[in-house]
């Protein structure tokens, strides 16, 4: 049975959402869809916009906001996180591992050939040790709860992870319009994060810079479908935002072009991929990139975040064993499990899956923003085949998973409050500390019974609240 975050067993409102139960009986369901017809005019008006590249229609369009807010405890949150900061430091020693000795390889606990012939591994990163180690500085975790208290993690992403304008965004129309709701201070502050991301940030500054670090925001253009964020964390944090032709390498270090004349920068939130970063080291059809920029960078000149090469532990494949970094690098057991998963790299698992795809979650091991899975039983037949065929063509390029019968949280339909399946990313960042702001991005699947949560697929946003002990 699908569990509803707003109610308990007894369905009965939980207490952490009595607050809001009453808001929405005060205000009615016809004054709450008047309310999101003003936020989602606020959202247009500053342009909180997304773009779905290849399509046609309206290129800039709004992610859906869900005025109803989903809620955890003090003491769901308390481990949430321990868990998502356990997993953050795990993932940076595997990067460091695997890019210098490979012990949890030579231990024989992940398989080489899914590390080094994997196309997130970069081996120009070989022997190279970035400042304090830290290759994934935000990393974002995907969340999803199957109980009241069955939290599981779906899957980890180590090199960008967007969203996180969402989460800032959506608790400043939340207090804005409803500053009531906030008046006792029962709901923990997210508006310290831009700060903590800058402070995280000039803590990784190169060894030989001495005084306060330059740093900037990488972006590839306006026409990037997160260019929104990147202008927004930019201008949060009282830092520059660039594009490749304001930078340039001049005997191993960068400098950004000023109207005072070139400045060094130090520090490089890059939202740029790996690939278009440096056609000196990578694509050299790259129109995006910095010539020389990874020379400095493996020069000590400059700090790139997050690392090139980063994404090798956020790949499907190496999610399997998560759990083992966690107890081989920090001798600990994992707080947060999980989803069991089939590897079809492995010839009886692979048997498995091709038997029960129709019951199943496919993905591709590569795979991101809700595109090129196949959700089985809400797949057709000939859909089931198709897809059989492409796991049949090369197996180590898909995994598989149970369909959770993910929790469902409280969101405004025309006419009363409806159940909508949700996932949660937090945004962990890693300097010399490890920081969490107590809440993040929850997704919503707007459409009834769906499961796919992305905003490139329809999905919405809500905002976070983690209650205050």
């Amino acid at each position: 049975m699908t569990f509803f975050e707003m109610l308990d067993e007894n369905g009965s409102v939980r207490e952490c959402y009595a607050q809001v139960q009453q808001w929405v009986e005060e205000t009615g369901i016809g004054g709450l869809n008047r309310r999101l017809e003003e936020a989602e005019a606020i959202f247009r008006r500053i342009g909180i916009t997304f773009a779905v590249y290849g399509e046609g229609g309206d290129p800039e369009r709004l992610i859906p906001f869900d005025l109803l807010p989903r809620i955890f405890t003090a003491l769901e949150w308390q481990r949430l996180d321990a868990g998502i900061r356990q997993r953050a430091r795990a993932l940076n020693a595997f990067i460091h591992d695997v890019y210098h000795r490979g012990e949890i390889i030579r231990a024989g606990i992940v398989p080489a050939n899914i590390v080094y012939n994997n196309s997130a591994y970069r081996p120009e990163m070989a022997g190279f040790t970035p400042p304090g180690r830290v290759y994934s500085h935000i990393v974002g975790i995907d969340i999803v709860r199957t109980g009241p208290g069955n939290f599981q993690v779906l899957e980890d992403n180590c090199r960008t992870p967007s969203g996180v304008s969402y989460m800032l965004e959506n608790r400043e129309i939340m207090a804005r319009m409803f500053p009531g709701l906030f008046a006792q201070g029962l709901v923990q502050p997210v508006d310290q994060y831009p700060d903590l991301l800058l402070k995280s940030l000039k803590e990784v500054a190169p060894p030989g810079c001495t005084d306060d670090p330059t740093v900037v925001v990488l972006t590839p253009g306006s026409l990037n479908s997160a260019y929104y964020e990147h202008s927004f964390l930019a201008d949060l944090m009282g830092v520059e935002l660039v594009e490749p032709a304001d930078l340039f390498v001049d005997e191993g270090f960068v400098f950004m072009k000023t109207t005072q004349g070139p400045k060094r920068v130090d520090v490089i939130y890059r939202r740029i991929d790996d690939d278009y970063l440096d056609p000196l080291a990578f694509r050299p059809d790259s129109l995006l990139g910095v010539p020389g920029i990874f020379n400095a960078y493996r020069g000590g000149g400059v700090t790139l975040c997050s690392a090139p090469g980063a994404g090798i532990a956020d790949d499907k494949a190496i999610y399997v064993y998560v759990p083992d970094m966690i107890r081989f690098y920090l001798g600990e057991t994992a707080i947060l499990e999980n989803i069991q998963t089939w590897q079809c790299s492995r010839p009886d698992e692979c048997a498995y899956v091709l038997e029960h795809l129709h019951e199943l979650v496919a993905k591709e091991v590569h795979g991101s923003g809700g595109y090129g899975m196949l959700i089985g039983p809400k797949s057709t037949k000939e859909e089931i085949a198709n897809y059989a065929d492409r796991i049949k063509a090369s197996p180590g390029e898909f995994i598989a998973q149970p369909t959770l019968d993910l929790s469902t949280s409280p969101t405004l339909g025309p006419a009363s409050i409806v159940g909508r399946h949700v996932d949660f990313r937090p945004y962990c960042l890693v300097g010399k500390e490890v920081r969490l702001v107590p809440g993040g991005l929850t997704r919503v699947a707007l459409t009834e019974g769906s499961l796919v949560v992305n905003s490139s697929q329809g999905g919405g946003v809500k905002d976070t609240w983690v209650l205050r002990a």
